[in-house]
């Protein structure tokens, strides 16, 4: 069995802790790979909600700070605040318009003020009170603002074909479910949870990149198996043998599988009626 990763044993902290710790080598590509797969879904649905010129807003769980960058160079926005529990990637980045703030999102009052914006993406999944957060990430959208949220769906189901992909998959989930709290099995259920928080015209949408060798996914799942290795390996369900083969199988032209979707649910806050 692989040894626990540097810093933390499976079932240990949360994310960045045990795992996909921001301070091992390579944690910043990795995200990079995953904002290469993504960031163009994103950046065309916060620009069609109307994310541009003078909106103020709040990117959660930032990571590299692709999503806030691309905000202000490509829709206009007045201002971005991007949060982060550890922002040694986003300290790097230099714009007009970036604020940086280090902050656990999961404490109460995390940041002040109110937003036409406020976006995350790939967070909320590794944390427990998802609906207690959901509610509070409304809170901080201005009247007339929209909260969009992104999470990864699961599509490797029972009816799946068995193959080295969708069997470390399962392995992956699994694992980190038991060592951090990954959880992405309630994700469907965002859009009625926007509107338990009180947004209105909610809605929602899912992307699934394709998996070709060598494409920005593939090597980002590949890396993602690669650091936790440890955590699916406890599960019983793979060995390191079987995470090899699933290896070579997604960086082979013989791979036939679907990646992870990303659900992305968005919902606006009503405006204030005069008096």
């Amino acid at each position: 069995m692989t040894a626990a990763p540097p810093g933390g044993a499976p079932g240990d902290g949360r994310y960045g802790q045990a795992y996909f710790r921001p301070e091992q080598a390579g944690e910043g590509e990795r995200i990079d790979f995953g904002a290469l797969a993504y960031d163009d879904i994103t950046l065309a649905r916060l620009r069609e909600i109307g994310a541009g010129p003078g909106w103020r807003c709040l990117d959660v769980g930032a990571g590299t700070g692709t999503v806030s960058c691309r905000l202000l160079d490509e829709a206009g926005v007045a201002s971005v605040l991007a949060v982060d529990r550890d922002v040694r990637f986003l300290a790097k980045r230099c714009l007009p318009g970036l604020d940086v703030l280090e902050a656990d999102i999961t404490a109460p009052g995390f940041v002040s003020g109110r937003f036409q914006l406020v976006h995350a993406r790939f967070v909320l999944m590794h944390l427990p009170e998802r609906a207690r957060l959901i509610t509070a990430l409304a809170e901080r959208v201005a009247p007339g603002g929209v909260l969009v949220l992104s999470d990864a769906v699961d599509l490797t189901s029972d009816q799946a074909p068995s193959t080295p992909y969708t069997e470390v998959m399962r392995a992956m989930w699994q694992g980190l479910r038991t060592a951090i709290g990954t959880d992405v099995s309630w994700v469907p259920s965002y859009p009625q949870l926007l509107r338990g928080a009180g947004l209105k015209s909610v809605a929602a949408e899912i992307h699934v990149p394709p998996l070709l060798p060598g494409s920005a996914i593939s090597r980002f799942w590949a890396d993602t198996w690669e650091r936790s290795r440890a955590a699916m390996l406890a599960t019983g369900l793979v060995d390191d043998a079987a995470i090899d083969m699933a290896l070579r199988y997604l960086g082979s032209d013989e791979c036939a599988a679907l990646s992870a979707g990303m659900l992305t649910a968005w919902g606006r806050k009503p405006e204030e009626r005069a008096g």
